[in-house]
């Protein structure tokens, strides 16, 4: 995997699709972004001493029905990158990592299908190491609250390349899975209480409701744990 390192980029994510035609598998990282993106549209703060990271992976013989392993490897990656510096993240389906209540590392892929199958990935990583996040309140942490002495940016950057240049399973990322049980579902207009049983492989979330089991996309709704 080629790696490209940028002191400044709007979005890493947006960065990395001027290389989509070269079928290339390709890490960009950047000290800062001026334009980070979260999941739903959300912004993402990128001030320096966070790792942001996109990667571009290119694929021959997987089906658009298996894509959910594309964000299963990312959060199992992240995961594995922070237990590497005695962290213990747990995942927060489907793909935000905590530590606790607050989270570590936020995950946004963008898929390019072909027919029935995923022909590329972008997915874009932010992890706090030792960037100001004070403004965020205690709805995140970072590498340099939880630890004595916190690694450099570039130990973490070269720590979570590798990582996800390794192979994972569904069973890698379940045994990380954490947050289920009682929850509150946020669908349209509707909220409800619920139980989260499972994560199937599909990538959809079960769960028990008044009405019975089911299965919800996490595309269209919002769960509170």
């Amino acid at each position: 995997m080629r790696k490209v390192f940028l002191e400044e980029t709007e979005s890493t994510n947006l960065r990395i699709r001027q290389f989509m035609d070269g079928g290339e598998d390709i890490a960009v990282v950047a000290r800062r972004q001026t334009g980070g993106r979260g999941t739903k549209g959300r912004s993402f703060l990128s001030k320096e001493g966070g790792v942001y990271c996109s990667f571009l992976r290119f694929y021959h013989d997987l089906p658009a029905s298996e894509a959910f392993r594309i964000m299963t490897h990312a959060a199992v990656s992240v995961c594995r990158t922070a237990e590497e510096f005695g962290i213990s993240p747990k995942i927060k389906w489907p793909n935000d990592i905590f530590v606790g209540t607050r989270k570590l590392s936020g995950i946004l892929i963008e898929n390019v299908f072909a027919g029935s199958s995923v022909r590329a990935s972008i997915v874009g990583i932010g992890i706090n190491v030792t960037n100001d996040i004070s403004s965020l309140g205690d709805i995140a942490v970072s590498m340099q609250e939880l630890l004595a002495a916190p690694p450099s940016v570039e130990c973490v950057a070269d720590a979570l390349i590798r990582h996800y240049e390794e192979e994972s399973s569904f069973d890698d990322y379940l045994s990380r899975l954490g947050f289920m049980g009682e929850v509150t579902v946020a669908e349209g207009d509707s909220v409800y209480p619920a139980v989260a049983r499972r994560v199937l492989p599909n990538g959809s979330l079960e769960v028990e409701t008044a009405q019975g089991i089911r299965s919800l996309d996490a595309a269209e709704i919002t769960i509170r744990f």
